[in-house]
């Protein structure tokens, strides 16, 4: 369904029945990276689905991308579909910071907060002059979109980053689906905006964290084991513990642990409290 929120048209998917969890994709995601988790969720919990500003179906921003901006959009969503009580939120890789600052602004709406692959950044430094960078970014969407980079890019990208970041290696979304969310220049526009963005997200998730306390709910940190000697699990083992949290490890896995790792994922979600 595509609901209104804020003025804007957001595609938005609500199932199943029971307690609430709120699923929300990384850089670029789209609702249906979520299908290999939904069904093992349904028998036990509602569970939405949106895509953010500018990805899958939902219409582009006219304003900057922020964390606070991002967390009050979960609560207007889940306010939106009449869903006022307890939620537990998941958040994959840059979503990570969106479902945390969420769980740390609105305790009460709070049942859970599980982080997938989600992104660290140890000490944060905003960059100079964010106004600028956004029209930056926008004006180089607008240039690559009118030379139809997207169009005739896009679902070749998306299949790409599926193979380079899933040990799963294949795209099994209808390609028709695929080209309909990664041809049009909205999304290269959103994806732009937000990775711009990404330091100035980070850095103001610190503030908060020092201001804002998590609320006394299950935290979970699942991992994806990479094989590349990068220390990315001491990461995100470092990142549960600063968030008195429990840390699992999805061994083999790439980055779309929702791909690679269904079941592993749906047990975390469903390990919390139901609210």
């Amino acid at each position: 369904m595509i609901l209104r929120i804020g003025g804007l048209p957001l595609h938005v998917l609500r199932e199943g029945a029971g307690p609430v969890c709120l699923l929300s994709s990384g850089l670029g995601g789209c609702w249906f990276d979520w299908d290999p988790v939904v069904p093992l969720l349904l028998p036990h919990r509602t569970v939405v689905r949106f895509d953010r500003p500018g990805y899958g179906l939902s219409a582009p921003a006219a304003g900057p991308p922020s964390l606070a901006g991002e967390a009050d959009r979960i609560g207007r969503v889940l306010t939106a579909l009449g869903l006022p009580g307890p939620c537990t939120v998941v958040g994959h890789s840059l979503a990570a910071f969106h479902v945390e600052a969420f769980a740390r602004l609105h305790p009460g709406r709070t049942a859970g907060l599980v982080l997938l692959d989600g992104s660290v950044e140890e000490d944060p430094r905003p960059r100079p002059g964010p106004g600028p960078r956004d029209l930056a970014a926008r004006a180089l969407a607008a240039t690559l979109t009118a030379a139809a980079v997207p169009y005739l890019t896009g679902p070749a990208a998306r299949r790409l980053v599926v193979r380079l970041v899933s040990v799963r290696g294949r795209d099994e979304v209808p390609a028709e689906l695929v080209r309909r969310c990664y041809r049009p220049g909205r999304v290269l526009r959103a994806l732009l905006r937000e990775n711009t963005a990404y330091l100035d997200t980070a850095a103001e998730l610190a503030r908060l964290r020092a201001r804002l306390p998590l609320p006394d709910v299950p935290v979970t940190v699942l991992a994806a084991g990479r094989a590349d000697g990068s220390g990315w699990l001491d990461r995100q083992r470092a990142l549960a513990a600063r968030l008195d949290g429990e840390f699992r490890a999805a061994v083999p896995a790439g980055h779309l642990l929702m791909l690679d790792r269904p079941a592993e994922v749906a047990a975390a979600i469903l390990a919390g409290r139901s609210g």
